[in-house]
């Protein structure tokens, strides 16, 4: 099929696109830097510069492509967009990536219905971020928590709207859990080294975490299958903070986390990382398993941190 990734050259757009083309697909791949456009050549993607909320770009990329599918991956959340990772500023971090859950999509969206592609697959997620009541583990019929209140408000009134537009347009919508690999550990590790990150209360949180090479074989199989609805993609393996930092500590070298109360580390790290870390609920992947046929190669984020930190 002719596949157009919007975000090709992001952080799982760089592990998508390959697989892409190993299964023969014809990939066009957009960027926002046309510095980039050989690095999307080089892993075989027809490489295009994009604005994706200028919605004129986005129509003209998508009618020149022709594509069969159109995948939504485009954020920016990476340094070089949003600066370092601020959860006490969620609104203000996750800004221009809201914009694109929102613009971004209709008009992706729009260009989808102009030019007549039949297949369309988003990007949402869903780590730490289900319905903060019942169990520790939800399924896709539980939606995100709105987390009313706080800086991350904005951030899951954008999901929403990406399972609410792409899911009424018959799309696929993929609630990738916490990202880790090629591109994501480091960032994910440097503040563990540092020991600028505790776990809050007891850590009874919980969480869901993916490769991104296990991500990406998911979003393939979906492009493939043509598939609608809301897929969890995550490990087999959702897991309180008490369990799952002290033992990316260990893997990357560090000393053990440290631990502080709920009431202090409110004003320091903000509601949404308290709310992570304390009340956070993970995700089960078994829709994913039984409709697209997905199996992680990583089963746990156990056998994948300790491979990335090897």
């Amino acid at each position: 099929m002719r596949v157009f990734v919007a975000g090709g050259s992001g952080v799982l757009g760089r592990r998508l696109v390959p697989q892409l083309v190993a299964r023969g697909h014809e990939v066009t791949a957009t960027t926002t830097s046309a510095a980039k456009l050989e690095a999307l050549a080089r892993l075989g993607a027809e490489g295009v510069v994009m604005d994706g909320l200028d919605a004129q770009s986005v129509g003209e990329a998508v009618a020149k492509a022709r594509p069969d599918v159109i995948v939504h991956q485009m954020t920016a959340i990476s340094v070089g967009h949003a600066g370092k990772p601020d959860m006490k500023h969620m609104d203000r971090w996750f800004a221009g990536t809201n914009r694109l859950r929102t613009e971004g999509t209709d008009h992706l969206l729009a260009a989808a219905e102009a030019t007549g592609v039949g297949g369309f697959v988003a990007q949402s997620y869903g780590a730490w971020n289900g319905i903060r009541s019942g169990g520790w583990v939800k399924t896709e019929q539980d939606g995100v928590d709105p987390m009313a209140g706080t800086p991350a408000e904005p951030g899951m009134a954008a999901l929403a709207h990406v399972e609410d537009a792409v899911g009424g347009a018959g799309g696929a919508v993929l609630r990738y859990g916490w990202f880790y690999g090629p591109g994501a550990t480091d960032d994910l590790v440097e503040p563990v080294r540092k020991r600028q990150f505790p776990v809050v209360g007891g850590g009874a949180g919980y969480c869901s975490w993916v490769h991104l090479d296990d991500a990406a074989s998911a979003t393939v199989l979906a492009v493939e299958q043509r598939a609608s609805g809301v897929f969890n993609i995550v490990d087999d393996e959702p897991a309180p903070a008490a369990q799952w930092l002290p033992y990316l500590a260990e893997c990357a070298g560090a000393k053990r986390p440290m631990r502080l109360p709920a009431w202090l580390a409110r004003p320091l790290a903000g509601e949404a990382a308290v709310a992570m870390m304390t009340q956070g609920r993970g995700f089960s992947n078994a829709k994913a398993k039984r409709e697209l046929g997905w199996r992680p190669r990583y089963p746990s984020w156990r056998e994948g941190f300790k491979e990335e930190l090897a």
